[in-house]
């Protein structure tokens, strides 16, 4: 665990890559009350970083929680892969902490050695095993990755390693499908975001997911949960209880923000040629 934030390196000394052009994207920024993401899966090729990273810079907040999976154990484990657009993110969310934002970690399964700094903080970044955030029109939301609701990673650990081997062979030939549609001229497409709504078992897995999460949060007596784990984002009422999940930064480029009067929103990054990169958002459901 520790020798994994050894090879990390100092990520908190030194320029933050986007100091140098705060000023000219004030302009562009929108800031939200609070922000959360899960599922950066830092230490992977399959991380979209960059946009990740334009996405942060357009919107600043008050409170940023990263709800698990942040970075990617299992696969630096197997293989090291951390690139300086990596780096940039985490240097970008130590900021963020830095410049009085309350940023709240909570690991998933994929970042399980940080579960073990539980109520410890980095570089200002407290972690935390699940937290309760209270919106400003006074709902109760339980943040928690998630994972502990998967049968598969609790029950049955080497399957959850055998299909995140398959996992990223997917995304890998996902790269590779959008780099010749991107040269068609054509729009990002997930082919495992294709496939798992195809599929009826991953369906059903979905589904028992997000009805288990909801009754957890009733059971606690909280309004909403928000959380990952899952890469899908969805926002909608199970048995009175709002479920929010915020997608991932693999293949959907997704995040749930709340606005200042406590209204939820899902946003879709999508880069554009028009703003060269910084990308303009789509966001299809509120609360």
């Amino acid at each position: 665990m520790r020798t994994l934030f050894d090879k990390l390196g100092p990520l908190n000394h030194g320029p933050s890559p986007d100091d140098a052009d705060d000023h000219d994207e004030l302009a562009l920024r929108k800031r939200y009350r609070c922000i959360f993401i899960s599922d950066l899966h830092l230490g992977t090729p399959g991380c979209q970083a960059a946009a990740l990273l334009d996405f942060l810079k357009a919107h600043p907040s008050d409170y940023l929680y990263l709800v698990g999976d942040i970075v990617d154990g299992w696969q630096l484990r197997r293989k090291w892969y951390w690139p300086q657009s990596h780096n940039d993110v985490v240097q970008k969310l130590l900021k963020r902490a830095r410049k009085g934002c309350r940023v709240i970690y909570v690991p998933g399964n994929h970042d399980e050695f940080a579960r073990e700094f539980i109520g410890h903080q980095f570089g200002g970044i407290e972690v935390l095993d699940e937290a309760v955030h209270i919106t400003a029109d006074g709902r109760r939301l339980w943040v928690v990755h998630g994972d502990y609701f998967d049968a598969v990673v609790q029950c049955a650990k080497w399957l959850a390693y055998v299909g995140d081997n398959l996992y990223e062979f997917t995304l890998k030939l996902n790269r590779h499908l959008n780099s010749l549609r991107a040269r068609l001229g054509l729009p990002y497409w997930s082919l495992s975001a294709y496939l798992k709504q195809k599929v009826k078992s991953a369906l059903n897995y979905v589904t028992d997911f997000e009805v288990a999460v909801a009754n957890e949060a009733r059971r606690r007596g909280h309004q909403g949960v928000v959380c990952g784990h899952i890469h899908r984002a969805e926002m909608r009422d199970i048995n009175g209880v709002l479920y929010c999940n915020d997608g991932d930064w693999v293949e959907s480029r997704t995040a749930l923000v709340e606005h200042y009067d406590g209204t939820l929103e899902l946003l879709h990054w999508a880069p554009t040629h028009e703003t060269q990169g910084r990308g303009h958002v789509a966001a299809p459901v509120t609360a």
